[in-house]
């Protein structure tokens, strides 16, 4: 086959720079809408390790709920619902988070209670002795 066979002009031939048969491209554009505005944050990062530490009332779990909801929401676009999912995975997270350190310091006070409580009893306790089970529960007899 020879190149007569194609309709190119004389000028043109297909791996050849062929500006003049060229048409001028036409401009895209790109609506990103409004670029002013942050989107909503999701928190999804906070709520897993809320979810997967303490957990104290289902907290962490429902904090990922949301997150994932306002993670959904911003990827259709809509902004407003996204917007509040954001902010409820937010508090709860706060609410999870609150009790996640409340709880082992209430552990760490109790233990310490309890061995100030026990050092200041009568006499010494072992707690590995032969009677230090039945001292122990001596202490919580009336």
């Amino acid at each position: 086959m020879d190149n007569h066979s194609y309709n190119f002009p004389s000028d043109c031939t297909p791996l050849t720079n062929c500006k003049s048969a060229r048409k001028p491209a036409g401009s895209t554009v790109v609506n990103m809408g409004n670029t002013g505005k942050n989107p909503p944050r999701d928190y999804l990062l906070w709520s897993l390790c809320n979810t997967f530490y303490v957990n104290f009332c289902c907290l962490g779990f429902m904090a990922l709920i949301y997150s994932i909801k306002a993670r959904d929401q911003k990827t259709l676009g809509n902004l407003q619902l996204a917007q509040e999912c954001s902010d409820k995975a937010k508090w709860y997270n706060i609410l999870a988070a609150g009790w996640n350190l409340l709880i082992p310091l209430l552990a760490i006070v109790l233990i310490v209670l309890l061995l100030v409580h026990l050092g200041s009893s009568q006499g010494s306790f072992d707690f590995l002795g032969e009677d230090g089970f039945q001292n122990f529960l001596k202490l919580f007899s009336w």
